[in-house]
């Protein structure tokens, strides 16, 4: 007996409570195009939502919501015209524009973009399956993201709003924009860190061409007005559709300047191969990771158990910070592992505008026989799973499995599974995680748990030089935004925070002069009678 159909079943249409009603189906013709919403009468792509609906006789099919525009090589070339020609070679109208009054457009664009809260909350649920309390909470997490960077950006301003002198010369030093950026955010967090790139180029001045991620889509179509609103003509413009028909255009054009990318290294790679001059473009990605947890064995179980559970199951795993391995002391791995799999069993599995729910359905297509195969892999080569019910699946829902004990011969050990599978290590030398850390093709961040400060202290230093973030008796997460977030090795390329993000998107530019009379004049007369948008004296409240 399946212990997962015992407790989940999909909904009938008059079983999902208002709350998380969508009219659908969406059929989404218009896209973004040089300040105007575009119709497109070709070819449409179908989208399907992970939650199915079950018909009278109690079948239970995927949704079809709507459909997006499948553009072609043409009307992708249009919307990168445009961009370049808002950039105008940096002489553009937004480029050029006072830091004050691009800020003044990203407000009224924030404004605008609170007021679709409740529809982009529920198409977050409906299109990748993310529960009403993380929806709400990715929404809302967005919104402050922006108001942060509009502080931040007004406190480098207010920096830079000085001239220098040294040996005998003066200059003003402020961050210039790059040109064209290229975003394109991932499925997991569609709305989020899609805008913690395109935000922050935006408003240091950059223009955009941006790409909704292949699941999580729709959710930009009630945006869209609001980018035409409230910015200039081409500054921010979107393409839909095949990866191929429509990106490998714009990068064999060479107009791209910058890729910020958030996928895999595998996709990152072949899109920065496509461009012709590969030393002038500049590159912001975040990419894979196989982020571990090292238990010792004088840790505190019970608070390791907590946080590898939120650290590896928090939305259903799907996460590039979550954790994928974790290494526990052979003294109390089974100790460990049994309340592991007891908390494991706590978490529910439903709907996600069920109350308390935990799992929820997985939005990529094939997903749960890729997570079969891999727990297969493993159970042939000696693992188990120990918690009841670990592994069943049910169409798009695939219930948590616990996987021990794993060994190097396993993929697992080396696959970033992006699921809901922990695959748990047990080890007796301290090294041996290290050295597995070593070995990774990625570095984007650790999670180690013990209570002997010489025992941290002998992990925290070799690691901080294979890793950019290790969390003590803590899950990985990518939070504070204040904090940097990055990674080495094949697991990202630049640095993000709501600081790093102005800097990453933008280049260290001055205006200089000697010492003179006659250039003291000139700058005088340029700053206050404000002929100029970078040379400026002006403070930004």
């Amino acid at each position: 007996m399946s212990h997962l159909r015992d407790s989940f079943r999909f909904p009938r249409a008059d079983e999902i409570p208002e709350r998380a009603q969508l009219a659908f189906p969406i059929e989404q013709r218009e896209y973004l195009i040089d300040g105007v919403l575009r119709r497109w009468d070709g070819q449409q792509e179908d989208v399907l939502s992970p939650i199915y609906l079950r018909d009278a006789e109690g079948a239970a099919t995927p949704t079809r919501i709507g459909s997006i525009p499948s553009l072609d090589g043409d009307a992708a070339m249009s919307a990168l015209s445009a961009a370049v020609s808002a950039w105008d070679s940096g002489r553009g109208e937004w480029p050029t524009m006072p830091i004050g009054e691009r800020l003044a457009c990203l407000e009224r664009f924030t404004h605008a973009m609170v007021d679709e809260r409740e529809r982009v909350v529920r198409l977050l649920m409906w299109e990748i399956g993310k529960s009403r309390k993380d929806s709400e909470k990715e929404f809302d997490r967005t919104v402050e993201y922006i108001r942060d960077t509009i502080d931040a950006v007004k406190t480098l301003d207010r920096a830079s709003s000085r001239f220098e002198v040294a040996s005998g010369i003066f200059a003003q030093i402020r961050r210039a924009p790059l040109g064209v950026v290229l975003c394109m955010g991932p499925f997991n967090y569609p709305l989020n860190e899609t805008f913690t790139t395109l935000i922050p180029a935006l408003v240091m001045g950059n223009v955009v061409v941006f790409k909704p991620p292949k699941l999580g889509v729709l959710l930009f179509g009630p945006l869209l007005a609001a980018f035409g609103d409230a910015f200039p003509a081409g500054v921010v413009n979107t393409v839909y559709g095949d990866g191929k028909t429509i990106i490998s255009p714009l990068m064999r054009s060479g107009e791209i300047d910058v890729l910020a990318f958030i996928g895999t290294s595998r996709v990152a790679d072949i899109l920065k191969a496509q461009h012709p001059k590969p030393h002038q473009l500049r590159c912001v990605l975040g990419l894979d990771a196989k982020n571990p947890a090292i238990v010792l064995g004088d840790a505190d179980v019970e608070l390791a158990v907590n946080e590898c559970l939120l650290g590896s199951l928090s939305f259903n795993g799907q996460r590039c910070t979550a954790l994928k391995l974790l290494f526990v002391h052979e003294s109390i791995a089974e100790a460990f592992v049994a309340r592991f799999a007891a908390a494991v069993a706590e978490r529910r599995v439903g709907l996600p505008w069920d109350d308390g729910v935990a799992v929820t359905p997985l939005p990529e297509p094939g997903k749960t026989a890729r997570l079969r195969a891999l727990v297969d892999d493993a159970l042939s080569k000696g693992a188990r799973i120990v918690n009841e019910g670990g592994g069943e699946s049910d169409g798009s829902v695939f219930a948590p499995a616990v996987v021990f004990p794993v060994t190097p011969e396993m993929a697992l050990y080396h696959e970033e599974q992006f699921g809901p599978i922990v695959p748990i290590v047990p080890f007796a030398d301290p090294d041996e995680p290290v050295r597995y850390v070593v070995g990774s093709q990625y570095g984007q961040q650790a999670s180690l748990f013990s209570s002997d400060p010489e025992k941290l202290a002998h992990l925290i230093d070799p690691l901080v030089n294979q890793v950019c973030r290790l969390n003590i008796n803590s899950q990985c997460q990518r939070g504070p935004d204040t904090f940097p977030f990055t990674g080495r090795k094949s697991s990202a390329e630049g640095t993000l925070s709501v600081s790093d993000a102005l800097r990453v998107f933008t280049i260290r530019t001055l205006v200089a002069a000697k010492d003179n009379e006659l250039n003291r004049s000139l700058l005088r007369s340029i700053t206050r009678e404000h002929r100029s948008s970078f040379l400026s004296t002006d403070f930004i409240f």
